[in-house]
């Protein structure tokens, strides 16, 4: 082999370690040399790695100083997380080829995928922490980065002077923070490895999420996040040949790396991923084997969801690799196989790291070779496809559309537009509304994940969602386009749209009223900024249509009118062309109170509104992560403030100053009897609930919502476990759960809670197994799952059974007050684009519900 010497050398200087690094050196190769200029991570964080947790104002600190003393190490800042924290990447390799780094990208990259050159490098992304209460990988980065800007000798020689090794140190730095205060603040002299004590048990929320609350190893795709959306341009500036992404699991585990379960796949990621990949766990096998370490592959973790960071390189023709190390939670932790020091967590990913250089290196001629054979058989399944691409139309929300294609050219995803109207399979294309999406290009594989609706799969277990069906998650109309019709869609790549651009308002003296319609996403922060500036607005509840400069104007239910006949701010034109530009919708002035057709502007039809003042339930016993999507959604999107408490303290607050709760997931068993009592008597006296998943069954047995949930005992029924070998469990157990799928609901459009929906068929994504059944109570079914539900992604057919016409939202009156329960989340990973509108309408269209329970 013509890296053998190589894997040889580090072989010998590479496994020599003790069982608990006592300075920054024992966790790296024994006698290697380094340079006396370049400081140790110990000299500069003040101890060394791992006797205390690394703060991410240390780890910055660090690397900064490795690029200004070390000339094989440049920095970049790529972006700010919501923190402000800075996101870091750093290149190393050898001095000349740092001066020419720019040229060798450019050349790598127009090369990529195409006929491969014999002596071009290896691109190879280290990636550290995504999760930031799993942070061995971060302060492994600390030792890494070391030993790539300061070592001496052949071995990181020959590895830097023919290759790249970009690295991300802290991939969620606000989270890593958010975990380093926790458990250094929590460590004593004496290190406690007792699992129950302080500094093991992180509080709500833990570290693993980033400020919001996310888990940022599930928006590689989606780009909610300004950390994903950094990383992803980064990615494309390299398209690295192999990317590895450093994870922490349960104390009583031992060390996972991949290759996992072949059969859970994603089945657009080739074989020969699969088979480099077990390659390059060869050398990850001897590496853990000389040092006597417990691991496992091949089992537990799956490559299916293209979101993860070991997953989406899978379909750019890279090679993404999972390192699982068991976690200490901590400095140090009792576990199965013995006391778990965090010293031993960092020097597996020292070690892992090191044997992905190795195994690079001994592979080279393989996975400089894999683009080529990758893009070769992406043509092909191009030939044989029998669709030539997706055409995609919406014109009444071109926020949420101008959001879709925004993701699309984010990772790299060409698509067209119409020159003229297109009709497929009875719908409209409309040229000022419409894109095309072909399949013919470099992200065919990712193009076809996007418009999936695959309901089949060789393994239905899941480690993470079966479905990430783009438009449906946007609630975008489509339409695929078979290969014979090609020809007939005229596309170019020059938008027809015309620029939207608003026209600033101005005081005149014939204006009656304004009034902007509900159907844009950004409308409810509109309504929003000019509530909390004064403005006194009515919400129509149902169709209307005025007169304006321009004409008979049509508005649809739930549009917002501010009518002069009230008092209104002096500056009302100013924060109205303001909010116009800012949000880009029309606000059209009325000229009379006298409609053409429908509500008169004084019609008791139009509901005032008053500023909604809203609690968002958190603390420990619910969802962190439906949560910080609420309060994503509320905060960045409608820029509304929300008041977050802890469940623990809702006995304890003065509820008569808020309008609406909002409960994400949880486990409200023990809220105590007092507490019910008080929000039964506030509901009563008019307030708002608004609950999901398993809130909304909390709601029911409390009696404030008339509905009734399906029991997992019921659910466990519909299966038969007849004649099953102890050996089917885990399948069984699969079956009777949902990781993540789409389904079919059908709304009621005359409903406050779909006023500015396009369609009556919304897809929903679910992810569990709350069923509530359609009351009986007539008016307060705002949607049910159709009879067919199963849109795309996996669910069993029992659970099919059970979900089919089933209730999706249901909303009526409790006394004064309203309750309104969603069986599913609203706002899944603020991805589900489609659905959130239901929690801004359930916030200001809930005055407008009038139907007794």
């Amino acid at each position: 082999m013509k890296f053998g010497w190589f894997w040889g050398s580090v072989c010998l200087v590479l496994f020599s370690f003790s069982a608990q690094a006592l300075s920054d050196h024992d966790y790296l190769p024994a006698n290697t040399q380094f340079r006396d200029d370049i400081p140790s991570p110990s000299q500069v964080i003040g101890a060394p790695v791992g006797e205390w947790h690394v703060r991410h104002d240390q780890l910055v600190e660090y690397m900064r100083i490795l690029a200004a003393k070390s000339d094989r190490v440049s920095i970049l800042e790529t972006g700010r997380t919501h923190e402000n924290r800075p996101l870091l990447l750093l290149t190393f390799t050898a001095a000349k080829n740092q001066q020419n780094i720019e040229s060798l990208r450019e050349q790598h990259l127009s090369s990529f995928g195409q006929k491969r050159v014999a002596d071009a490098p290896l691109i190879l992304w280290m990636g550290y922490s995504v999760h930031g209460d799993e942070s061995s990988g971060a302060n492994a980065a600390l030792l890494v980065a070391y030993y790539l800007a300061a070592a001496q000798g052949e071995v990181v020689q020959a590895l830097l002077e023919s290759n790249v090794v970009l690295m991300e140190p802290s991939i969620n730095p606000d989270g890593l923070a958010r975990f380093a205060q926790w458990a250094n603040g929590n460590r004593g002299q004496q290190l406690v490895a007792d699992p129950n004590h302080r500094e093991h048990q992180q509080p709500w929320p833990s570290g693993r999420t980033n400020h919001y609350l996310f888990d940022l190893n599930r928006d590689w795709l989606l780009l909610t996040h300004p950390e994903s959306q950094a990383r992803i341009a980064q990615y494309h500036r390299w398209r690295p040949h192999v990317v590895t992404d450093f994870h922490e699991m349960g104390t009583n585990s031992s060390y996972f790396f991949q290759p996992g379960i072949a059969s859970r796949n994603n089945p657009w990621t080739p074989a020969r991923n699969t088979e480099l990949t077990a390659e390059l766990a060869k050398f990850h096998a001897a590496a853990l084997d000389k040092t006597k370490q417990l691991y496992f592959t091949q089992e537990a973790y799956d490559d299916f969801y293209y979101g993860k960071g070991s997953t989406y390189p899978d379909a750019q023709g890279s090679i993404g690799i999972l390192f699982e190390q068991a976690s200490s939670r901590g400095h140090q932790q009792e576990s199965i196989n013995g006391v778990l020091n965090f010293s031993d967590t960092i020097q597996n990913q020292v070690t892992t790291s090191l044997s992905t250089f190795a195994g690079a290196q001994a592979n080279k001629a393989a996975l400089l070779a894999y683009p080529e054979q990758f893009t070769e058989q992406t043509n092909k399944l191009i030939k044989d496809d029998k669709i030539a691409g997706y055409l995609l139309s919406e014109s009444k929300d071109a926020t949420r559309f101008t959001q879709l294609k925004w993701i699309l050219q984010q990772h790299n995803v060409k698509f067209n537009f119409l020159n003229k109207e297109v009709r497929v399979d009875d719908v409209i294309y409309q040229p000022l509304s419409s894109i095309f999406v072909p399949l013919a290009q470099r992200q065919y594989r990712l193009v076809k994940s996007f418009f999936s609706e695959r309901q089949s799969f060789n393994d239905n277990s899941f480690y993470d969602v079966s479905s990430w069906n783009l438009p449906l998650a946007f609630n975008i109309q489509y339409s695929p386009v078979e290969r014979k019709l090609w020809g007939r869609i005229p596309v170019n790549e020059n938008s027809n749209s015309p620029i939207n651009q608003i026209t600033a308002l101005s005081a005149k003296d014939d204006v009656y009223a304004y009034g902007f319609s509900w159907q844009d996403s950004m409308a409810p922060k509109l309504l929003y900024r000019l509530l909390a500036a004064g403005v006194q607005v009515k919400i129509a509840g149902s169709d209307f249509a005025a007169t304006t400069d321009q004409g008979n104007i049509s508005f649809s239910a739930g549009s917002v009118l501010i009518p002069l006949a009230l008092k209104q701010p002096d500056n009302l034109v100013s924060l109205l062309s303001d909010g116009a530009a800012q949000s880009k919708i029309k606000v059209w002035p009325i000229l009379s109170g006298l409609t053409a057709q429908g509500l008169d502007l004084g019609s008791r039809d139009m509901h005032a509104l008053k500023t909604p003042q809203v609690l968002l339930v958190g603390g420990e016993g619910t969802s962190q992560y439906e949560v910080g999507e609420a309060w994503h959604y509320l905060d960045t999107v409608v820029a509304m403030p929300v008041t977050i408490t802890d469940l623990a303290r809702l006995s304890q607050i003065d509820l008569t100053r808020y309008s609406h709760i909002i409960w994400a997931s949880g486990n409200y068993t023990d809220v105590p009897e007092k507490t019910v009592r008080t929000l039964d008597k506030w509901l009563s006296a008019g307030g708002v609930m608004i609950g999901q998943r398993t809130a909304a069954k909390w709601f029911a047995d409390k009696d404030w919502l008339k509905a009734s949930f399906i029991s997992q005992e019921e659910i466990k029924r519909a299966f038969s476990s007849a004649d099953l070998a102890y050996g089917d469990r885990d399948t069984l157990a699969a079956k009777q759960r949902i990781a993540g799928a789409v389904f079919d609901t059908q709304i009621d459009m005359s409903h406050p809670l779909t006023f500015g929906f396009p369609r009556e068929h919304l897809p929903s994504f679910k992810n569990s197994t709350v069923i509530m059944r359609v009351p009986k109570t007539p008016f307060i079914t705002v949607g049910r799952y159709t009879s067919k539900p199963l849109m795309s992604g996996y669910a069993a057919d029992e659970l099919q059974e059970l979900i089919s016409n089933s209730a999706s939202v249901v909303a009526h009156s409790v006394g004064k007050g309203k309750v309104i329960a969603f069986v599913d989340d609203p706002n899944f990973r603020g991805y589900w684009r489609g659905t959130r509108r239901l929690l801004s309408n359930a916030i200001f269209m809930s005055n407008l519900i009038n139907a007794p329970g």
